[in-house]
């Protein structure tokens, strides 16, 4: 049976949901919460942000051209969904969903004590599309909380409990299929051997 074919929309789904947390030059900031959001480049570490103009923190990141990304966990959920929803015209969200403002190392704009991640970001050029402004921004630095880092000292977001977007719904991640290039991996010989002593 052939699919069924749509007029065109986003359908890239599922996409990671994080908070954004920006501040203007008098000090005063906001979360904002982004689905559309990506890796541009590796070398050197680039991300990008869609924002629609209208929002209240689209000034913000005009103004400073700077921005922490904060990924976001099940726990953080409410908050998150809270941030994307609400108005930093009408409310401070830290407040609100009980969130604390922790100072970033390179930039103005406060990072979420409650994040595992954050990400502080400086904005190389913004270019205007239709509904939304993509903010395409160098990272300047990361910071993990140790409490995600595993038994051999290595930082596992597993341990955080992750979420993502998906057309209009948060969902976890769920279990792990695999890892990057398990599909080509050959199998070590001692696994090989020990299948074939159990088959004799």
């Amino acid at each position: 049976m052939p699919k069924i074919e749509w007029k065109p929309g986003n359908m890239l789904y599922p996409l990671p949901v994080v908070m954004v947390s920006v501040a203007d030059e008098e000090g005063h900031d906001n979360i904002i919460t982004v689905a559309w959001a990506g890796t541009v480049c590796t070398n050197p570490p680039m991300v990008s942000i869609s924002v629609r103009p209208e929002r209240y923190s689209y000034k913000m990141l005009m103004e400073t051209r700077e921005f922490v990304i904060n990924l976001t966990t099940e726990k953080l959920a409410y908050a998150t969904d809270y941030c994307g929803v609400k108005s930093g015209r009408d409310v401070d969200k830290f407040k609100a969903v009980h969130l604390t403002r922790q100072p970033a190392s390179h930039v103005g704009a406060p990072m979420i004590k409650e994040s595992p991640v954050s990400i502080e970001c400086r904005v190389r050029e913004v270019q205007e599309y239709g509904s939304h402004s993509v903010f395409t921004a160098d990272v300047l630095a990361v910071h993990v909380d140790d409490k995600y880092m595993d038994e051999k000292g290595k930082f596992d977001l597993a341990l955080a409990n992750p979420i993502v977007y998906s057309h209009g719904e948060y969902y976890g991640l769920g279990k792990k299929l695999g890892t990057f290039g398990y599909s080509i991996k050959k199998k070590n010989r001692k696994s090989r051997g020990k299948r074939r002593n159990e088959k004799r």
